[in-house]
């Protein structure tokens, strides 16, 4: 994976930005994880965690209950070597049969080789219809 590194400017947050998207949209938590720092410390909504190994068994779980995953990243801010972007992402719960859309904010904070060492994010999940989509 390409390695952005700060300090960043307009342009490359929003490369760097694009390309977390493109890393979860391919549910492959293997590939997601080499993004942050080994000892990358995580706040994912009520959960903390830290390392590799952490990130790759939560995002496993995660993408086994979220089916149909599709997310989208909006740069938020930027500055020297952290930046914060709002998403959307929405996902099919196979037990309960129910779509939901979530909406959230992350804020980043990466080491000297483009790697991130924080990342702490908020939610909302909302029940949606199938033909209420819009990603």
């Amino acid at each position: 994976m390409k390695q952005i590194k700060p300090p960043f400017t307009k342009e490359s947050a929003l490369e760097k930005v694009q390309l977390a998207e493109d890393a979860w949209n391919s549910q492959n938590p293997q590939k997601v994880s080499m993004a942050y720092s080994i000892d990358s410390k995580w706040r994912n909504r009520n959960l903390f965690f830290k390392g590799r190994e952490a990130i790759v068994a939560f995002l496993t779980r995660k993408w086994e209950k979220e089916k149909h995953y599709k997310l989208k990243k909006y740069l938020w801010c930027y500055t020297d070597n952290r930046i914060s972007v709002r998403f959307i992402y929405e996902w099919y719960d196979e037990v309960k049969k129910e779509w939901y859309r979530t909406h959230g904010n992350e804020h980043w904070e990466f080491n000297e080789q483009g790697l991130m060492q924080v990342r702490d994010m908020s939610a909302n999940d909302i029940k949606i219809k199938e033909h209420e989509r819009i990603l």
